[in-house]
């Protein structure tokens, strides 16, 4: 949960920074917010964009192994064979890139008098699902408004995954409204946690981040959470407790598959 800057070498440091001081409280999965090398805004995509491998996903990769960590690094925008991407790269305790998701879902909205923003402007759409395995558990990756879609996250909990991560940057119109309920949603919903990283706020930026980074468990609820600032927070993930409500409200069982069925179209 980091403030960034319109100096990308200050946004790496920064990362940098702040991953391994969560490192160094015990954290083993560190999760970077959505755009975190650039200001967010299609104005800047162009300019901040990189190839992965790059400069930004190269010292994510050395931060990862550094700290022997699985880090989900938040998204960055990709350059690659003419289109850009909005892109999260996760790496190893190898350093080792594990998968890399790009935003399947864009960004384009326009509620009268409040916000309009089109990320297809400049962006192109990913295609494929990204899961990744640890130790821990299976873990699923979205981005921002991939988390609007139900069917993602429910289809990433039916290929086994009981954490879903969202980096994401709300805004001050839709974040307030909607950033925790569709957290607080997907979890209850698949009973899975459900994890956000989003900008620290800054009122000066040309796109104004809501901030309040997340963490909701398979319950419905929110067990850590970040002010507007700039800080880390940490959660356990549970998995115990997460079998335990899946025993108790036993919905995976209980799914009318004779009547309905949500499925991805692509393997991935």
């Amino acid at each position: 949960f980091l403030h960034v800057s319109k100096v990308k070498a200050d946004n790496l440091s920064r990362a940098h920074n702040l991953v391994t001081e969560a490192a160094g409280q015990g954290a083993k999965i560190v999760v970077l917010p959505e755009c975190f090398n650039s200001p967010y805004g299609t104005g800047f995509f162009a300019e901040y964009a990189e190839k992965i491998p790059g400069e930004s996903t190269l010292l994510l990769s050395e931060i990862a192994k550094e700290n022997k960590i699985f880090l989900v690094g938040g998204s960055i925008p990709e350059e690659d064979r003419g289109k850009l991407y909005n892109t999260c790269s996760v790496f190893g305790p190898d350093g080792n890139l594990l998968i890399k998701h790009r935003k399947i879902h864009l960004f384009d909205i326009d509620v009268p008098g409040k916000i309009r923003f089109q990320e297809s402007e400049t962006l192109s759409p990913g295609s494929v699902l990204s899961m990744f395995d640890t130790p821990f558990c299976k873990v699923g990756v979205g981005i921002c408004y991939d988390m609007r879609f139900a069917e993602l996250a429910q289809i990433y909990a039916k290929k086994g995954c009981q954490l879903l991560v969202y980096p994401g940057a709300f805004n001050m119109t839709t974040g307030p409204a909607h950033w925790e309920l569709l957290q607080r949603g997907r979890a209850v919903d698949n009973q899975v946690y459900v994890a956000t990283a989003s900008p620290a706020r800054d009122e000066a930026a040309s796109y104004v981040a809501w901030g309040h980074s997340t963490v909701v468990n398979p319950w419905g609820e929110v067990i850590t959470k970040a002010g507007a600032q700039e800080e880390v927070v940490y959660a356990d993930i549970d998995l115990q407790y997460l079998a335990a409500v899946r025993q108790q409200i036993p919905i995976t069982t209980q799914r009318r598959n004779d009547l309905y069925t949500v499925s991805a179209v692509m393997d991935s």
